[in-house]
């Protein structure tokens, strides 16, 4: 789904540049205290990240991770009021607020804050939908469940995200208004690093909810698994995980440190080019000349149903037609030539295919390699009837179904 909207004032998608929201943390209690700003600084760090490349500016003052000291919501107001009217009355970029509270929101709204940054996606205050609805403002929803960021796994990403984008829209937040986040780093003591690993390595699954991507990396502790540094040093590995973030789809990356991250965000993407798109030439006469057509990109089945809800299909031939979606292609090495032609014969008969060595035709060798190419579908039914078959036929089989189980396997494959 093409991603093209204007998020207070600021073009979004992905034929514009990606934007840059620079953090500015109010929070004493927060795990980074270089990223902490004390009042009277609000403004001059405001000012440096919009001449270094800043699109927004996020401004929050209670400190999400689940180690640090809470605080009031009278104690959250004290630190942020007074820092959003200076922002608001100096800094001329749209100006966004980092809270759960919708009195707080409400009261960001009036001072002249454009965007409500609500990690709990809406969940932890009742009211928010209201504020936000009511305001018309952009907002930014991060994958929750009960508490924020307590999704495990991509998967689960995805379903809360589903869940959020729905409840928004039907209390009338327009949808060309909602910005989704995948809930990057450890918000609960179960999330591991792994589970950032996917995120990041799937940000292409979200695509599928055709809305504007927001990606907070910065500094977070799923690199210091990799590299076992304290978050004063993680800037590089940051710089890192944000590269790969952009080249996987997201239009706006929170950072605070927006140089730095400006320039790993342009060279991303470069390498990234565009998405393919085709559409009907301009100068038709016909009365039909609105036709286009986008590549879509899905790496999971269960993505699929997504797209097929998103034209209306029903919800029985999505479920038919998703394992359709993802075609895979795997080199199956040193089975016997008999072995091969027979997986060969059964590939086609199922509508995938075999690519074979030409001595296996002619029986010149004992033993090949080849290569397996089809949908899940027809692998796994392919395998399906090599179970049956006799010599290691069904040996093959089980390898193929392990093969296409892990590339569902976070563990395996991020562990």
């Amino acid at each position: 789904m093409v991603v093209d909207t204007t998020i207070a004032g600021i073009t979004v998608g992905d034929a514009h540049p990606v934007r840059i929201m620079g953090a500015i943390n109010l929070s004493r209690e927060s795990f980074y205290k270089g990223s902490v700003t004390e009042l009277e600084n609000v403004v001059p760090a405001a000012e440096q990240m919009v001449a270094e490349g800043a699109d927004f500016i996020d401004v929050g003052a209670r400190s999400t991770w689940p180690l640090a000291d809470k605080i009031t919501k009278e104690e959250e107001r004290k630190r942020l009021i007074p820092a959003l009217e200076q922002l608001t009355a100096n800094v001329d970029v749209p100006i966004s607020v980092d809270t759960q509270c919708a009195d707080l929101a409400r009261d960001a709204l009036e001072i002249g804050v454009r965007i409500v940054n609500d990690v709990s996606g809406l969940t932890a205050d009742p009211g928010m939908v209201e504020v936000v609805h009511e305001y018309g403002c952009p907002v930014v929803v991060m994958a929750s469940d009960k508490v924020p960021g307590d999704v495990i796994g991509m998967d689960a990403v995805m379903q809360s995200l589903d869940r959020m984008i729905k409840k928004a829209e039907n209390a009338g937040i327009a949808p060309e208004q909602i910005i989704i986040d995948p809930a990057i780093g450890k918000w609960v003591p179960e999330k591991v690093p792994i589970y950032d690993f996917e995120t990041i390595d799937q940000m292409e699954r979200l695509k599928v909810f055709g809305k504007p991507v927001l990606a907070a990396i910065s500094r977070k502790s799923f690199i210091d698994e990799v590299l076992d540094k304290p978050p004063a040093d993680r800037l590089i590995g940051s710089i890192a995980a944000t590269a790969i973030t952009v080249y996987k789809g997201a239009h706006i990356i929170r950072t605070h440190d927006v140089a730095d991250t400006g320039d790993a965000i342009r060279v991303a993407e470069a390498i990234k080019g565009r998405n393919i798109i085709a559409r009907k030439p301009d100068h038709s006469i016909e009365v039909l000349d609105n036709y286009s057509i986008e590549v879509l990109d899905i790496i999971s089945a269960t993505d699929a149903s997504g797209y097929f809800n998103r034209i209306g299909t029903t919800g029985t031939g999505g479920r038919v037609m998703m394992d359709k979606t993802v075609y895979r292609v795997l080199k199956i090495n040193n089975v016997t030539t008999t072995e091969a032609l027979i997986i060969k014969q059964e590939a086609l008969s199922r509508g995938c295919d075999a690519a074979l060595p030409r001595d296996a035709v002619s029986h010149e060798t004992d033993s090949v390699d080849l290569i397996l190419m089809g949908t899940e579908l027809q692998l796994k039914r392919l395998s399906a009837k090599l179970e049956c078959q006799a010599r290691d036929l069904p040996v093959i089989a089980g390898l193929v179904q392990t093969a296409l189980q892990r590339f569902k396997d976070t563990i395996y494959r991020y562990g």
